[in-house]
């Protein structure tokens, strides 16, 4: 038994060098997971994440543990759920994916977790689902609307927020339709991530007989957005659509404006709307319109004030982490982790993967709050479908309510304008050129 399992140990060994040597390659290879016993006892349920911790997209990580560990801190305080305290092993993958390939490898093997719960990133996320397939566990609560987790149907992979694709599509069909722009370029990380909103974004403007203007890119980890810039900014294009970290996209804004070119700068809620504000707080964006689409609900009001849905959740963030402000990455993370417990909850004293994945699919149309509501089903794993739109302003991103009151003073003269019903015309109009109206 003994040569075995060490047997055992050395072929895992080999396959995970294999794998870190191969770790930038597109083929995927498959580790065979031997039977083993979940750490899973009466007492305890452990559970494994995988995420950033430093680097350029720490703040995310960071942001979404703070999120759901003071709700899990709270729920342990109170014992638990049905007696057993959850407890995180948490590993820092610095958003890269060979990394976030071993640490699962080492939460599978050597934890034995019984689940693996708030991941961060697509690039990251995606190269993990082989293995997640292999081992049958359940996976929750990732920080990315990547598509490839959503299609084709995985059965262990459970989203809690909404896609990028319906983000970009929600955009496009403000952008095209409410504010008669057709001329759309796309900033992208050049990677899983910057790839998925890229074709999210064409395909919002097919459905309008668009076509991007312009398409320009930087390497994920770099802040070198010159070639994109330049490609972009002689594109002329009315509004970027932009997938990417907070930094890149911070110096891209900033130098757009350096350079005389303000379109409408439109990114997804990957960005981390507190991380953009902290980074462009050095450039004077009050002429130009910066619109972040979120996946859950601002955590505060117009006013400053908490708002309904958030309220236990700045209460726990202040207990756990005195003087952290609620932020749209803290509430998500917390969003998740009340699934997950909600999970635990309803699989009752007798837990495994598989009652606690029915348990996931029984919740249907369940409330986390005055403004949010999730569903589950046997073939749905996407609780959430809202999009929130925002707006920085005054150093902070605030609801957008009122996108025809936009400014866009700065913005480029159209070149064509799509009507009500899609049909693009080109003859030129004045869509580009409106006084300022009231916005949030």
């Amino acid at each position: 038994m003994c040569c075995q399992n060490k047997s055992i140990w050395i072929f895992i060994v080999i396959a995970i060098s294999f794998n870190l040597f191969a770790g930038c390659q597109d083929d995927e290879i498959k580790v065979p997971i031997p039977p083993m016993t979940l750490n899973v006892d009466e007492n305890e349920v452990v559970f494994g994440s995988s995420l950033a911790l430093q680097g350029h997209a720490g703040y995310l990580g960071q942001e979404t543990l703070k999120g759901a560990m003071c709700y899990l801190n709270h729920v342990n305080q109170k014992g638990g759920v049905h007696g057993r305290t959850i407890r995180l092993i948490t590993r820092d993958d610095s958003y890269d994916p060979p990394k976030c390939l071993a640490n699962t490898q080492q939460f599978i093997i050597e934890d034995r977790v019984f689940g693996l719960f708030g991941y961060v990133g697509t690039p990251t996320t995606v190269k993990i689902l082989p293995l997640v397939e292999e081992a049958a566990i359940p996976l929750l609560g990732m920080f990315t609307g990547a598509n490839a987790l959503r299609e084709p149907f995985l059965p262990y992979v459970i989203n809690v927020r909404a896609s990028y694709y319906q983000e970009t599509g929600a955009a496009l069909q403000h952008l095209v339709q409410e504010l008669g722009l057709n001329r759309i370029a796309v900033f992208y990380q050049y990677d899983a991530f910057g790839f998925d909103g890229l074709t999210g974004t064409e395909l919002a403007l097919k459905k309008f007989n668009l076509e991007l203007v312009a398409r320009g890119s930087y390497v994920r980890g770099t802040h070198d957005i010159r070639e994109g810039l330049e490609k972009i900014m002689e594109s002329e294009a009315q509004a970027v659509v932009m997938i990417g970290t907070s930094d890149p996209c911070a110096n891209f804004i900033r130098n757009s404006l350096q350079n005389g070119f303000s379109p409408i700068f439109y990114m997804v809620s990957f960005v981390g709307a507190r991380e953009l504000s902290r980074n462009i707080m050095d450039t004077d964006t009050s002429s130009v319109n910066v619109i972040m689409s979120q996946v859950v609900p601002p955590p505060r009001t117009q006013d400053g004030g908490i708002a309904p849905s958030a309220e236990e959740f700045a209460r726990l963030l202040e207990h756990y982490y005195s003087g952290e402000e609620p932020n749209f990455v803290g509430f998500e993370g917390y969003i998740n982790a009340k699934v997950l417990v909600e999970g635990l909850q309803r699989a009752g004293r007798d837990l495994t993967r598989q009652s606690f994945l029915q348990a996931i699919n029984s919740m249907n149309d369940f409330s986390l709050g005055p403004d949010v509501r999730l569903s589950f089903s046997p073939t749905d794993h996407q609780g959430m479908d809202t999009v929130y739109f925002t707006r920085l302003q005054n150093n902070r991103f605030t609801l957008l309510a009122d996108w025809k009151g936009l400014n866009k003073k700065k913005s480029i003269l159209n070149r064509g304008s799509v009507s009500n019903d899609g049909n693009y015309s080109s003859e030129s109009n004045d869509h580009g050129v409106k006084e300022k109206g009231n916005s949030l």
